[in-house]
């Protein structure tokens, strides 16, 4: 066992450069060709950044606002995503094929809300990942939870096997209900997934200290949108992250649930891939939406 005595706080993280070895994402540049076109298919070339779409809700509470017709609430809006992240059941029965979005399948499952959530199992076998297409595959990853242990072997469980066939891993960083959501943790949970294999991390924005887990991480970081917010509170979100070092934006509520969702992904877009400050970005919003209002 590692000696644990002793350990001294990080402190000198630096600032999140530019990916390396000349391709657009980060840590990805020793990677294989194929698993770097999937990454591709996720982050974009110009500004090595994604809008990511999350609609896998329902794999473990069902029905939710927003998401009662996935064929009508979220299908329209799926040509406006860089990425999609749902469930293969999901994809099969709303998204149409010809859709262009980077697919990024929810690999993981097994508890509903009704039970411990961290009790998660590998829930997809790679080759019917290869059959829909998949660029990446979504694994939670439950750091100081019940099932840790379970949850990094399941990750690494899906490296391995992403690895064999050039697809990509996304460790999603789960926080209990009574765990601290701050830098240090993030830091943790984040290098963890990414030492593990992790070809992107998803984790959640913090006010103080998240350009240290940006910049300790190796592979690029998705900042998850969490529950519903405002939508100027949400952009601000989206904008101070990408410009403290994340690569991009995974949003789900923060979208479907907007009285305009189709509007709301367009200011995330201007943010993320254009670096429109929040104002700019909800001016944008607010005309997007009084134009579908008339129409």
């Amino acid at each position: 066992m590692a000696d644990t005595d002793g350990l001294l706080d990080a402190r000198d993280f630096g600032a999140a450069g530019p990916a390396a070895g000349g391709f657009h994402v980060k840590g990805a540049h020793a990677q294989d060709w194929g698993l770097q076109n999937r990454l591709s298919r996720i982050f974009r070339a110009d500004t090595g950044r994604t809008v990511m779409l999350a609609f896998d809700h329902g794999y473990f509470v069902g029905p939710m606002a927003g998401l009662e017709r996935l064929d009508a609430n979220i299908a329209p809006l799926v040509p406006d995503a860089d990425a999609i992240m749902m469930t293969r059941g999901a994809l099969r029965t709303s998204i149409p094929p010809h859709s262009q979005a980077g697919i990024v399948l929810r690999a993981s499952g097994g508890p509903s809300i009704l039970r411990e959530l961290s009790d998660e199992h590998i829930a997809l076998d790679i080759e019917d990942a290869l059959r829909l297409n998949a660029a990446a595959l979504a694994i939670q990853v439950f750091i100081g939870g019940e099932h840790e242990s379970r949850s990094v072997a399941n990750l690494a469980a899906l490296v391995d096997a992403g690895q064999r066939h050039g697809v990509a891993v996304l460790g999603v960083t789960a926080v209990g209900k009574d765990m601290v959501r701050d830098a240090r943790y993030f830091r943790l949970a984040t290098r963890i997934s990414a030492e593990m294999g992790a070809h992107i991390v998803k984790t959640y924005y913090v006010e103080e200290g998240f350009e240290t887990v940006t910049a300790s991480c190796p592979v690029p970081i998705i900042v998850a949108g969490g529950k519903k917010l405002p939508e100027l509170d949400a952009l601000t979100m989206a904008y101070r992250s990408i410009q403290e070092g994340a690569a991009g934006v995974d949003m789900g509520r923060n979208i479907f649930q907007s009285e305009h969702p189709a509007a709301m992904l367009a200011a995330v877009r201007a943010v993320v891939h254009g670096d429109a400050k929040p104002e700019e970005a909800y001016e944008l919003f607010r005309e997007r939406s009084a134009g579908n209002a008339a129409s």
